[in-house]
């Protein structure tokens, strides 16, 4: 059996952290997060940390803002410190990150016409964060934890 490796789409960070308006299918993600997704290696993506960074700044009750920034500043500690159930993504933004997102991130569909699918930006800087991975490991079988639709048929 190949070893699974999953990024972490923000849909999924936002009912982990339990993001008010952003948490509809908590139960289900802690219930995945527990049974199914302990057997594969779970990325942080850096767009998703930040996509999740401004959700939690929009909230409109200070208390709850400070609280999920509070959470979600413990879960980025945890992961420095290697201590967190997934592991950060290190990936260079530059030419050829660009170039990937412009051509699609592997999908065989160019930026514009992604635009023009509703798939948004964020979503497509996780694709090309999987696919520079992707040519980075062998024998590994890479997709994306997400509840997004969109972004789910690409995974």
């Amino acid at each position: 059996m190949r070893r699974r490796v999953e990024f972490v789409d923000t849909s999924v960070l936002c009912n982990i952290l339990d993001i008010p308006g952003k948490n509809q299918s908590r139960e289900n993600v802690v219930r995945q997060w527990r049974e199914e997704k302990r057997d594969c290696d779970l990325i942080l993506p850096v767009t998703a940390v930040i996509e999740t960074g401004n959700h939690i700044a929009q909230l409109p009750d200070g208390r709850i803002r400070r609280d999920r920034a509070e959470k979600l500043q413990q879960l980025l500690e945890l992961v420095i410190t290697g201590q967190a159930p997934w592991v950060l993504h290190t990936v260079e933004w530059g030419e050829g990150f660009l170039r990937r997102l412009l051509a699609g991130a592997g999908t065989g569909i160019p930026f514009s016409d992604h635009v023009m699918a509703k798939l948004g930006l964020g979503d497509l800087c996780i694709l090309t964060e999987r696919e520079l991975y992707r040519s980075r490991v062998t024998g590994v079988e890479v997709g994306i934890w997400t509840l997004d639709g969109q972004l789910h048929s690409h995974s």
